[in-house]
């Protein structure tokens, strides 16, 4: 994921969803659904969960199914993952005591113990009791380097909205009279102790079509917000704009980023007062700086000053010599058609570069010496997955994780001196002896291999009767990578079924020329990359349409809605999770408009005219056998609207089709926002496949 764009997709909604309202340029029987608070679409809602809630609570195995989630998720067995910032550990932590949550710290000293003593900085669920409201704990913004004062962001019901309080970890309270931001998309970054740089709603036309905000502010302590000092200001038809600062050993680097659509962006630093534009493609990543290197990864070849430099690379050069019109970058890594850079990150003297070959992950450490990048791969583990936690700035310490279908994720500490050590890992909540993973590939409609993991029990016979689930998502330059899920191994593969996990086009599996081919006009491609794993299963007999079932989520949600409209025929049941459907609309839904690049433009008679043959909503019809899907949403979702499941479900009903629908009265886009209704989820969801599969 792009990082700019990451900060897109976790952002927070200008106005509260009790209050959305839409315009209504096409006749649509259901846009009533659309009302997310209205009181009769809850009325609806809750029948329609009632319905459901009933059917699948009395499959034999729901309680069994249930109880096992809970005690995965509430387990004191989990890893706490810990932030660096100064001498101490961070961490937000929910069990079974701690429903809505507990911020806390401790010191690397303490963390190393099996039960390290924790010093809570801010309990939510006391807070949600005090206030009368349920808080859900989005993070928080630090004040580098003491890190004493935080800008806290707490959302209500688990949406991206959140509100914004100053946060003073010495005295674990709130600062009386602080900084303090009302319910909004919004960001802020430390200036310094007396001055934050702020986007939000700060009135009529100060957010973009997509709902976010688009203007930058300075805003000085004792001052009101209203009197922030405006920095930049871009366009009600670009995506978003967002502040940014870099610390570094060198300097501070204070950033405006402008993201015009979901993959053209521009980037800025304050010198001064005055803006400095970053000129590099508007499509490329920026990463950031290391010892006062730029460093961008390419999205595309770019031709500049006679030399060519390669679609998905990552190159550097010295931000001073740069600003000085200087455009000599130095190659650091340039991968192959079988890798790509997943992640870049950084410690006092590190540049680390997570990078996938093959969907297995490698890490490697650059040091930049006397003008000189020098490269060393990390001492990881081999066919897994690796994802870099959280690095420190004031050393060379940082943490990975590896995981894969098999292994539990465990947590390594790699120190100042380059050693590596396993310093935490989940207990194992399934039997993974038994089972085994394979690597196989099927082909496209088009000719291009596209591989897929299947996880299944060593003894499995492949007659075609397997109950199988196919995972997948396509979309955003993401990747799917193995990872250990301990409830997928107790609910699913323990009781008989089949994992596969597909890596279609539109992810980031192979880099930016993987994304590429399935964007806008090209979108099909995805659709037929899935649809050609799941044909694939079926030739080889893993299972049969009769015992195959599709899952996924938002954009996921999307591929499954689409590939069951399509091709009905190959499967029995699919998940079909906070998903994008009606793509007529989806860009005037709350984020939507956002991600117009991915999809293209719906109000574009020619864009329309390819988005039409795949979007749900409009090409389910009735008197054509359709599995029985289950939908599922969250309420207080407000990235991508829950008016699409809504108003699917209501007209598939209408035609006479049996589905599923559950909806999460909290819980944002990722549908719950306690263990709880975690694995209530979860035994609904699991119920469901195994009383469609078996």
């Amino acid at each position: 994921m792009r990082v700019p764009h990451l900060m897109i997709l976790t952002a927070i909604t200008c106005s509260s969803p009790s209050t959305f309202s839409v315009a209504t340029p096409h006749k649509d029987p259901y846009i009533w659904l659309e009302g997310v608070e209205d009181e009769k679409a809850l009325a609806w809602v809750r029948s329609r969960n009632d319905v459901t809630e009933q059917a699948l609570k009395a499959y034999p195995a729901f309680q069994e199914i249930y109880d096992g989630s809970l005690e995965i998720l509430n387990a004191k067995e989990r890893i706490a993952y810990p932030s660096f910032r100064d001498a101490w550990l961070y961490n937000f932590w929910q069990d079974e005591k701690n429903e809505r949550g507990i911020w806390r710290r401790t010191t690397l000293e303490e963390y190393r113990k099996d039960d390290p003593q924790w010093e809570i900085l801010l309990d939510i669920d006391a807070l949600s009791v005090e206030e009368g409201k349920k808080w859900v704990f989005k993070g928080s913004t630090a004040l580098y380097p003491n890190y004493d004062l935080c800008m806290v962001s707490l959302s209500r019901g688990g949406g991206d909205a959140v509100e914004q309080r100053e946060f003073d970890v010495e005295k674990k309270t709130f600062v009386k009279d602080g900084f303090f931001v009302p319910e909004a998309k919004c960001s802020v970054q430390w200036k310094n102790q007396d001055t934050l740089y702020i986007t939000t709603n700060f009135g009529e036309g100060t957010t973009t079509d997509s709902g976010y905000p688009r203007i930058v502010k300075e805003w000085e302590r004792g001052t009101p917000l209203s009197e922030a000092r405006t920095i930049f200001v871009a366009e009600p038809a670009d995506v978003a704009v967002w502040p940014g600062v870099i610390n570094t050993p060198e300097r501070q680097y204070d950033i405006v980023y402008h993201s015009i659509t979901f993959y053209k962006s521009h980037v800025y630093v304050i010198e001064d007062g005055e803006l400095f534009k970053l000129d590099y493609p508007e499509d490329a990543d920026f990463r950031g700086f290391f010892k006062n290197q730029l460093l961008v990864h390419l999205k595309t070849d770019w031709t500049v000053d006679g030399t060519t430099y390669k679609q998905g690379s990552l190159i550097g050069i010295d931000y001073d010599l740069f600003r000085d019109g200087n455009r000599d970058f130095v190659v650091i890594v340039e991968p192959d058609e079988r890798s790509s850079i997943v992640s870049v990150s950084t410690t006092k003297n590190l540049l680390l570069v997570n990078m996938l070959n093959d969907v297995r992950s490698e890490l490697y450490a650059f040091h930049f010496r006397d003008g000189q990048w020098q490269k060393q791969r990390v001492d990881t583990p081999d066919y897994g997955t690796i994802s870099v936690g959280s690095t420190d700035e004031n050393s060379d310490r940082y943490f990975f994780t590896y995981t894969d279908f098999l292994t539990p994720s465990s947590l390594y500490l790699v120190s100042d001196e380059n050693q590596v050590g396993q310093l935490k890992s989940l207990p194992a909540f399934f039997d993974a002896a038994k089972f085994e993973v394979k690597q196989f590939e099927a082909t496209s409609k088009d000719g291009t291999p596209i591989p897929y993991f299947v996880v299944h029990a060593k003894d499995t016979q492949f007659g075609g009767n397997n109950p199988t689930l196919l995972y997948g998502y396509g979309g955003f330059e993401i990747p799917m990578q193995p990872e250990y899920s301990a409830i997928t191994g107790q609910a699913w593969l323990e009781r008989g079924g089949v994992y596969v996990l597909a890596n279609i086009r539109g992810g980031g599996e192979f880099g930016p020329k993987w994304h590429h081919a399935a964007l806008k006009e090209n979108r099909q491609r995805a659709y037929d990359d899935f649809i050609a794993v799941a044909e694939d299963l079926i030739v080889q007999k893993t299972t049969s349409p009769q015992h195959l079932g599709i899952m996924g989520g938002s954009n996921g949600g999307l591929l499954v809605g689409v590939a069951f409209t399509q091709r009905p025929d190959l499967f029995n049941a699919v998940v079909c999770s906070v998903p994008l459907l009606d793509m007529k609309r989806f860009n005037k839904l709350f984020a939507g408009a956002s991600w117009m690049a991915e999809y293209g433009n719906p109000d574009k008679p020619d864009e329309w005219a390819y988005i039409k043959k795949y979007s749900p909503y409009h090409n389910v019809v009735a008197g054509k056998k359709y599995p029985k899907v289950f939908f599922n949403t969250s309420t207080r979702d407000d990235r991508v609207h829950p008016g699409h499941a809504r108003k699917m479900v209501a007209k598939m009903l209408e035609m006479g089709h049996d589905v599923y629908y559950y909806e999460n009265i909290e819980g944002g886009h990722a549908a719950a926002t306690t263990n709880a209704q975690r694995a209530f989820r979860n035994a609904l969801v699991y119920a469901y496949l195994h009383q469609q599969l078996q």
